[in-house]
């Protein structure tokens, strides 16, 4: 694997996808699975306990994998300096849809050769319950 510097993507941020009853669908989160948070289940990396944790991407030709789930969705990429990547971006001809900073975290979007929406994120404060 080469090594990449400069600003680099830092882990998956987060998924978001259209359901019916958001309500009804973090509760069952919460219900069954146990994880829940202001917006929505939230997984905190710090109480990861395996050696050298991470999140995959995988990409498909087909649903066969995914069925018979379906839905919208959209990828949430954390990235260490935002300001820096939308520039490096930007440079590489890459259109930005905006970029925003809402204070708890900096923000831009960008869609993926498929028409993903992507969502890069920069943490810049913790999210409490």
């Amino acid at each position: 694997m080469t090594k990449i510097t400069g600003p680099k993507v830092t882990g998956l941020g987060g998924v978001f996808y259209v359901v019916k009853d958001p309500a009804a669908t973090r509760a069952w989160y919460h219900e069954v699975l146990g994880i829940s948070g202001k917006y929505g289940p939230l997984l905190e990396w710090s109480r990861e306990t395996g050696e050298a944790p991470y999140s995959m991407i995988s990409h498909f030709s087909d649903d066969t994998y995914i069925r018979p789930g379906t839905g919208s969705f959209m990828i949430n990429l954390r990235v260490d300096d935002l300001d820096a990547f939308a520039r490096e971006l930007r440079e590489k001809g890459v259109a930005l849809e905006g970029v925003v900073d809402e204070g708890y975290g900096k923000f831009a979007w960008l869609y993926d050769p498929d028409g993903v929406k992507i969502e890069l994120w920069q943490q810049v404060e913790a999210m409490g319950e």
